[in-house]
């Protein structure tokens, strides 16, 4: 502790020292600090009076200063105002251009304008209000737009529908064309050039699809197209309609993301329409202008479903339009075969051809395929060959009915020359002789010649344009040229032939006509060969049956010549008036049979242009139905008593039927040939005649017999009616020897040809 204290008074006397040191100075320091003072006090009040002077003077500029300051904050609000207002201006100025493109229906362009306007410049102002009125607006739009297009649609599909037919109606006049100039350039060398291409087609369309300009009428699906003249080039199918509707609604939907739902209501309405398109109106088959309306609307249809597939993206894809045709082909196939049944015109039915054709035609050029078409073609190709058998029947009616069935007479060279340019005949005699002169046939021979040429060209026509080979149109001309001969021509010969009316003069021209008309059959042949460069030793070459017609013709005429003979004959008998009970023959034959043989005498004189056989023929059938008839007549039921006399005087009915067997009324019999028709009766009245049973009954049987055509069933019938007559005439024969001795004769003949007629049988 001392130390402690001892060190604290060390320093404090080192402190006083020091202290005693500088007070001088501290002294020094504090009166220098005095005189500061006082000259701070005087700076203070120079101060104080500075700035006096200061804010009196500054009071201006205070003022002018806040008033800049006012400027500045002025200038800066309508800086950023400017800036504000330079990002709103394209806003309202895209959401004018909306407006106005709503306005004026540019529906697609509003939709990009509505894009552009919603990502690009509102996000930058989505803080304004206005901006928020924009924003809750554009689904609206949106959907005005969607709605709008998809009226648009609307109306261009029901324009669509309404015009397919004119549509149609300009494709198939492009296919005809087009047709027209290939058959021209196949014949001669290439003069022009050829039209646009379907795809040159496309492409003129493909460039509605950025279109912005202001929609129009022709939105509405239909261009309006003046009808052209007919040296004026028809226009495109595809330049008659206005796609842009369509093409707009598809891109408006995709973009609102809604192409599913377009493409499907889009098919949907198609379906619809090609349904009402695909039906048939009732009366379509009484005009060809029905069936070309049909046929136009539903090409018309294709046309532009083939177009929406070519120049669209998968709103319509091939499967939908191959399901779509499948449907049309077959409702159509269907349609035509029931409305073409109806149709009994062959020109009808083959104008239906060739527009069926260039339907086919129209539709291959566009890709779709119609094989089934030209299938269907060949089973109308029938109704049509029946058609012109209908029709021909007719002409060959009138033909025939109107013919005069005489020679046709020529007078002068030209004539001659006429009728051989018609009908192929040679004959040289005929040709040497002077005029007037006769062709052997009527007129109805080169008028059937010909119309059987007019047939041919008729089947020819509706072969055209049906792709088929030269020997499928020969077959099937000569297949309906050989049932225009067997059926049609031959039924009305026949029914010629038949007629009740018709004359041995008629039947024997008919004859004359049909050989002729068979020896014609060869340059048929000929004709048709020239028409389809078909040689007919082709393989599988179908021949022509006219020669069997004509054959069959002309049998039937020959058949009724001899029938008609018989039933003049059998008229001619109808007269005979013989006495039965006559006591004595007459000095002639009777005058029924006189007349009848007259008239045979005329008639065969007739037959001289007839070929021999069939004059033959006529002439044995009519002897020998005469002397059947006479041997009728002489034991018919109804004559009960016959007399010697009356016998006698029918033998001489019989010599002059004979008479006229030998005078040979036709050429080419061997001697005694047509009196073998008589044989029957000579033998039966030379046996009663000559009473020469001893050598009948000794001689039946044998070959040598000189009564060997005499029956034993006819002489015993003929001898009752005598022996009945002998016993009723003679009521006292009994009384008399020479009676009784022939009654008993008669008996016993009638006895013994009885026992002949017993042993036959047995």
């Amino acid at each position: 502790m001392e130390k402690l204290e001892s060190r604290i008074r060390n320093h404090d006397r080192e402190i006083e020292k020091m202290c005693n040191f500088h007070y001088q100075g501290f002294v020094d320091s504090i009166t220098e600090l005095l005189k500061v003072r006082g000259e701070a006090h005087r700076l203070k009040n120079q101060v104080t009076d500075t700035n006096r002077k200061l804010q009196h003077e500054g009071k201006e500029l205070v003022v002018a200063m806040e008033e800049l300051k006012q400027c500045r904050l002025q200038q800066r609000n309508i800086s950023a105002t400017v800036d504000k207002l330079m990002l709103c201006l394209p806003v309202l100025e895209m959401y004018s251009k909306l407006r106005e493109q709503m306005k004026t229906k540019r529906h697609y362009p509003a939709l990009k304008t509505l894009e552009h306007l919603e990502h690009t410049y509102l996000p930058q102002v989505s803080h304004y209000r206005f901006c928020k009125v924009m924003v809750d607006n554009i689904p609206k739009l949106r959907e005005e737009i969607k709605d709008v297009s998809m009226s648009d649609l609307k109306d261009f599909l029901e324009s669509i529908r309404k015009h397919s037919d004119k549509i149609g109606e300009t494709a198939m006049k492009q296919a005809q064309q087009q047709r027209n100039l290939d058959n021209i350039i196949s014949q001669q060398p290439r003069i022009g050039s050829r039209k646009k291409s379907k795809k040159d087609a496309y492409t003129n369309l493909d460039t509605e699809l950025e279109s912005t300009s202001p929609k129009s009428e022709q939105d509405s699906g239909i261009l309006d197209v003046e009808d052209e003249e007919e040296d004026e080039e028809v226009p495109g199918a595809q330049e008659l309609v206005d796609f842009s509707p369509v093409y707009r609604c598809l891109h408006i939907y995709s973009v609102l993301g809604a192409r599913e739902t377009f493409e499907n209501y889009y098919r949907k309405q198609r379906r619809k329409q090609a349904r009402l398109v695909l039906q048939p109106p009732s009366n379509m088959h009484e005009t060809l202008d029905g069936y070309r309306k049909y046929f136009n609307q539903i090409v018309g249809f294709f046309v532009v479903e083939d177009h929406i597939l070519h120049t669209t993206q998968g709103l319509v894809n091939r499967a939908y339009i191959d399901e779509l045709w499948e449907m049309a082909l077959s409702k159509t196939i269907a349609a035509l075969r029931t409305h073409s049944s109806y149709c009994s015109d062959p020109d009808l039915v083959l104008d239906l051809k060739n527009l069926i054709v260039l339907f086919a035609d129209t539709l291959q050029v566009y890709g779709f395929p119609v094989n089934q078409l030209f299938d269907m073609l060949l089973e109308i190709r029938d109704q049509y060959s029946d058609t012109l058998l209908k029709k021909w029947a007719g002409v060959f009616r009138n033909i025939l009915d109107s013919d005069n069935y005489s020679p046709i007479p020529v007078s002068s060279e030209e004539l001659y020359k006429k009728v051989v340019g018609q009908f192929p005949f040679q004959d040289p005699d005929l040709e040497k002789q002077p005029f007037p002169k006769k062709f052997p046939f009527s007129e109805f021979v080169p008028k059937v010649y010909n119309q059987i040429k007019e047939f041919i060209y008729a089947c020819l026509k509706f072969s055209e344009d049906l792709h088929l080979s030269s020997t499928e149109v020969d077959d099937m001309i000569r297949k309906s040229t050989n049932l225009l001969l067997t059926r049609t021509l031959s039924s009305a010969l026949q029914n010629v032939i038949k007629r009740k009316n018709v004359g041995l003069t008629e039947l024997v021209q008919i004859i004359i006509n049909t050989t002729h008309l068979e020896k014609s059959c060869k340059y048929l042949e000929e004709f048709i060969t020239n028409i389809t460069n078909v040689l007919p030793e082709t393989v599988h070459t179908t021949k022509l049956y006219g020669t069997t017609t004509f054959k069959d013709a002309r049998h039937a005429a020959e058949e009724e010549i001899y029938t008609n003979l018989n039933q003049k004959i059998d008229q001619f008998l109808q007269l005979a008036d013989y006495d039965w009970m006559a006591g004595d023959p007459g000095s002639r034959a009777s005058d029924y049979l006189m007349d009848l043989i007259a008239f045979l005498r005329s008639t065969f004189a007739v037959f001289t242009h007839l070929p021999g056989k069939v004059a033959q023929t006529a002439c044995m059938s009519a002897c020998k139905h005469l002397a059947t008839s006479l041997m009728q007549l002489l034991l018919e039921a109804d004559v009960r008593q016959l007399s010697l006399g009356a016998l006698q005087q029918f033998n001489l009915d019989v010599q002059e039927c004979e008479q006229f067997a030998r005078s040979g009324p036709v050429p080419g019999f061997q001697e005694d040939t047509l009196q073998l028709a008589f044989i029957d009766l000579r033998q039966l009245l030379d046996l009663f005649t000559q009473w020469d049973w001893s050598t009948y009954l000794a001689d039946y049987g044998q070959p040598t017999c000189k009564y060997l055509r005499v029956n034993p069933v006819t002489a015993l019938a003929l001898l009752e009616k005598m022996k009945d007559t002998s016993r009723k005439n003679n009521m006292f024969a009994q009384f008399r020897k020479n009676e009784r001795d022939k009654q008993k004769l008669i008996d016993t003949v009638a006895k013994q040809l009885r026992g002949l007629i017993n042993s036959h049988h047995s």
